[in-house]
């Protein structure tokens, strides 16, 4: 479901509005906890730290930021290992409530994945998150429609949603996570390494992903994109994550044949 912002059906503000031009306590609450948790931390930490206070904030296990890319979503940070997996999982699939608040440029809150519209919009996604154990996703993105950089990606381990102040705190995280990447260097900077890419560093798991997907490549003569799509293809296959095929494609325990 794509979520806009409105009033609660009780009559509570919906986000951005305190009711009266009043004080608003989430947002202090929330900007208190960014200031904590980002403290002391080098650029190219914030994003982790930026999940961890997600998970503090908002009535879920887990958190994760993946970036938009041409083929697969380029996973930053997560909040722990099993956010990290999910945002895998969707990767691999190419599918998901990540996958459709990039192409929405909205928040999408699938508040039940064991059942119901949610299970059947993404079948496949809904059946692997819950075998690992999450319940409901709701991914916000990171920017605005007309320039939606990636997502903040939300796990709960039981279903419902979130409240229009609590998917008001879910903005302002995502907002200065977005707020925070476009800070981080992009190469031209005075002081930064010739050739030096912007986020160089952070997104290891997706250079794992093109150097293997370089080399199915070269062994079966095809384009970047046909190569990836085996690798997705091999990975649903056997029900693994497409990290996990090009680990083994780079360790050479994997070849590809025509």
């Amino acid at each position: 479901m794509v979520v806009r912002p409105r009033d609660d059906p009780d009559g509570h503000p919906g986000p951005g509005r305190s009711g009266g031009g009043g004080p608003d306590p989430d947002g202090a609450r929330a900007a208190d906890a960014i200031a904590r948790g980002v403290r002391g931390a080098e650029p190219g930490e914030v994003p982790g730290r930026l999940c961890e206070v997600a998970v503090e904030l908002l009535p879920v296990i887990g958190a994760s930021v993946s970036l938009r890319s041409e083929g697969m979503p380029v996973q930053l940070s997560a909040s722990s290992a099993q956010a990290a997996h999910l945002a895998q999982i969707q990767a691999t699939l190419g599918d998901g409530p990540c996958q459709s608040a990039l192409e929405d440029g909205a928040p999408v809150l699938a508040c039940d994945l064991t059942t119901g519209r949610d299970a059947g919009r993404w079948p496949v996604f809904a059946q692997q998150a819950t075998e690992a154990g999450v319940r409901a996703v709701y991914a916000v993105p990171l920017g605005s429609g007309a320039v939606c950089v990636g997502t903040l990606d939300l796990y709960r381990d039981r279903p419902g949603g979130l409240t229009d102040r609590q998917l008001h705190t879910a903005r302002v995280v995502a907002g200065v996570m977005t707020v925070a990447l476009m800070a981080l260097p992009h190469g031209d900077e005075p002081g930064t390494q010739d050739g030096e890419d912007w986020l160089s560093g952070l997104a290891t798991d997706h250079d794992e992903i093109y150097q293997a997907v370089g080399m199915i490549m070269a062994q079966l003569g095809v384009s970047a994109d046909d190569a990836l799509a085996r690798l997705r293809a091999d990975a649903f296959a056997h029900g693994r994550t497409a990290l996990d095929v090009a680990r083994d494609v780079i360790a050479h325990r994997t070849r590809f044949d025509r």
